[in-house]
């Protein structure tokens, strides 16, 4: 069965198939069997230069083009009215396929106006390249500024979310605004694996802490995560999520973790983070 969360009338597949840093063969054989395992969405990015080997994963696995969620993203200088265009038919001409289910911009980019980009970004899905658009790292008032912006629904902000993360903010302001927030770097590099309360919910139930901390995430309205793997074993386990229940006990012990705010991906050129401290 495939967990879903709706969305603008748009049913995202709540478990993706994450492909940042997996390349070539590997990438080509995880997407392969991500889909043969049931995943119905998939997730990959210009920046990630992987988009062909995930293309030839899909045309490998024989999935029906209609029967999966499909995400790409620009990268930040493309983000210029025809380049994001250009740039984003090279995507596709990559991966195989006529248009995306959803394009998103990856970063913020103060250097090209944010009412060009989002104009790009709308033209571009008015010409039949994407079918939905949204953003990633975008900052609360970045989100509502896009929002304001778009002419099209913004669909997704696709953001570091992990137990260790206070996301609070922009979790409000998605669902606020009817969209969805994806978790990128869901397992926090693999950190889940070695937090005391994590393991213990996830040796009651019998499963991994990663099958926990999946479960935790789909549980929350509006939320998609991405999980990345190139282990066959794994990539079925992340997605084998349907038969764990947890209890609000559980849901607050893992959500009280994000006192730690401890963020991973941080580059130079990041915006100045949200403070969940601040009124």
């Amino acid at each position: 069965m495939t967990l879903t969360t709706k969305h603008y009338d748009v049913e995202i597949p709540s478990i993706g198939f994450g492909t940042w840093q997996l390349k070539g063969d590997t990438a080509t054989k995880a997407v392969k069997t991500a889909l043969e395992t049931g995943y119905r969405h998939i997730d990959t990015a210009q920046a990630y230069e992987n988009e062909k080997a995930v293309g030839d994963g899909i045309q490998a696995a024989g999935t029906a083009r209609e029967d999966f969620f499909l995400t790409t993203k620009v990268w930040t200088d493309q983000f210029k009215d025809g380049d994001l265009q250009s740039s984003t038919k090279e995507s596709l001409k990559r991966l195989g396929v006529s248009e995306v289910d959803l394009l998103l911009l990856h970063w913020p980019n103060d250097d090209v106006p944010m009412e060009e980009t989002i104009g790009a970004l709308n033209d571009a899905r008015k010409q039949g390249l994407t079918k939905n658009i949204g953003v990633s790292n975008f900052t609360k008032d970045q989100f509502d500024k896009a929002v304001e912006l778009s002419d099209a629904p913004i669909l997704v902000n696709q953001v570091e979310y992990h137990p260790f993360i206070d996301q609070t903010k922009l979790l409000a302001e998605a669902g606020h605004k009817g969209s969805a927030l994806t978790a990128y770097c869901p397992l926090a590099q693999g950190r889940v694996f070695k937090n005391e309360t994590i393991k213990m919910i996830a040796e009651r139930y019998g499963v991994t802490p990663a099958q926990i901390v999946l479960r935790w995430f789909v549980q929350q309205p509006g939320v998609v995560a991405i999980p990345r793997s190139s282990n066959p074993e794994h990539i079925r386990q992340n997605f084998a999520i349907d038969e764990i229940h947890l209890d609000g006990d559980e849901m607050a012990r893992i959500s009280a973790l994000r006192m730690h705010h401890d963020r991973i991906v941080d580059p130079d050129f990041a915006p100045v983070w949200d403070n969940p401290l601040a009124a």
